[in-house]
C-alpha cells in the first residue's frame, strides 16, 4: 500500500491556465473542456438570449432575462463550491483518523479526487459565468452583480464581496491581529448620472482614489447610473468590488440609508459622491440624490474624508 499526499492542487505550471493545471491533476481518463471552448459557450449563450429578445416583446424583459442566464451559472459555482467545502471537511477528518490500513488510504484518495473535481468544476462555471456577463456588459453597456453573495477574482473580473462577508473578514482580521487589508472607498452616486460627462468624471475621480491608495478596494451599493459606471471601472482596473446592497425587504424605503451606514462600517479612507448628473437629461431636473448627499454627511461627521465630484474646469 503506498499512501500519497491529499494536498489540493497547487499553482499551474508552465502554459497550462490554472483550469487546466488542475484537471491534469485528477487522474481521470475522461478529458475536461478546454478553457476556451467554456469562455465560448458563455459568449455564445448570451449572444444567442439577446439576438432572440432583441427587437421583439420580450425585449421589455432582456435584463431579467440576461440576468438570471448569468445568475444560474453562479448559482451552480456556488452549489458545487460549497460540495467542495464539505469535500475538505470530510478530508480533514480522515486525515485526523487516518490508521494507515488499506480501507482509510482508499476512502482518503477517493474524497480528495471529488474535491479536487470539484474545484475543477468550480472554475469552468465560473468561466462560463464570466464570458456570459461579459458579452452582457459589451452588448448591453449593463454590469451584471449577484443579488447575494460573494465572487472570486478570476481572469475576467476582481473579487467581488457582500458588505456583510467583507465586515465579518475585518473582525476576524482585528482579532487575530494581522493586516487590516486593502483601503476602502465609498462611492455614491445619482441614478441619473450615466450622461458621458458623469462616467468621465467618475473614471477620473476613481483613477485619481486608485493612484492614491493603490491596494484599494471599492464600496458601492450597486445603483443604477453613476454607481453601475464604477463597478464598471472596479471590473476593467481588477479592483475589489464591495457591495452593500439595499434591504428594501428589511428596511423599506430607509434602505438606501441603512446601506450607507454599512459602507462607513466598512471604515474607509475616503469617500466619493456624484449628487446630481454632471449633464441632466433634457427636461428633467438635475434633483440631488438623498442617499449620496446623506453619505457624505455622515461621511463628514465621522471625519471621514469626502471628495465632492465635480464639473472639469
Amino acid at each position: 500500500m503506498t499512501f500519497q499526499s491529499p494536498s489540493l492542487p497547487g499553482p499551474a505550471t508552465g502554459h497550462l491556465s490554472p483550469l487546466e493545471a488542475q484537471a491534469l491533476e485528477l487522474d481521470d481518463p475522461r478529458p475536461h473542456p478546454p478553457e476556451a471552448a467554456l469562455v465560448q459557450v458563455g459568449q455564445a449563450l448570451m449572444t444567442e438570449l439577446l439576438d432572440l429578445v432583441g427587437d421583439t416583446a420580450l425585449e421589455d424583459f432582456q435584463a431579467v432575462l440576461c440576468e438570471a442566464l448569468i445568475g444560474a451559472f453562479h448559482s451552480a459555482s456556488q452549489r458545487i463550491d460549497r460540495e467542495a467545502d464539505r469535500g475538505r471537511d470530510e478530508v480533514r477528518r480522515l486525515l485526523r483518523d487516518f490508521d494507515a490500513s488499506e480501507v482509510a488510504d482508499t476512502d482518503l484518495q477517493a474524497a480528495t479526487r471529488k474535491t479536487r473535481a470539484a474545484d475543477v468544476a468550480v472554475m469552468a462555471a465560473d468561466l462560463v459565468r464570466d464570458a456570459a456577463a461579459e458579452a452582457y456588459r459589451v452588448a448591453t453597456g449593463e454590469v451584471w452583480t449577484p443579488w447575494r453573495g460573494s465572487v472570486r477574482p478570476s481572469r475576467v473580473t476582481a473579487a467581488q464581496v457582500e458588505a456583510r462577508e467583507a465586515l465579518r473578514a475585518m473582525k476576524a482580521r482585528r482579532s487575530q491581529a494581522l493586516d487590516p487589508g486593502s483601503a476602502v472607498v465609498a462611492f455614491r452616486a445619482a441614478p441619473g448620472a450615466d450622461t458621458a460627462a458623469d462616467g468621465g468624471r467618475i473614471f477620473d475621480a476613481l483613477n485619481w482614489a486608485l493612484e492614491t491608495w493603490p491596494d484599494m478596494a471599492l464600496a458601492t451599493c450597486g445603483a443604477r447610473g453613476g454607481e453601475k459606471l464604477a463597478i464598471s471601472w472596479a471590473r476593467q482596473k481588477r479592483v475589489k468590488l464591495v457591495l452593500a446592497k439595499p434591504d428594501f425587504d428589511r428596511a423599506g424605503r430607509a434602505a438606501p440609508f441603512k446601506a450607507n451606514d454599512a459602507l462607513l462600517e466598512l471604515e474607509p479612507v475616503c469617500v466619493l459622491t456624484l449628487a446630481a448628473s454632471l449633464q441632466p437629461h433634457p427636461h428633467e431636473a438635475a434633483r440631488p440624490f438623498g442617499p449620496a448627499l446623506n453619505l457624505a454627511q455622515k461621511a463628514a461627521e465621522r471625519g471621514v474624508r469626502c471628495v465632492a465630484i465635480k464639473a472639469a474646469r
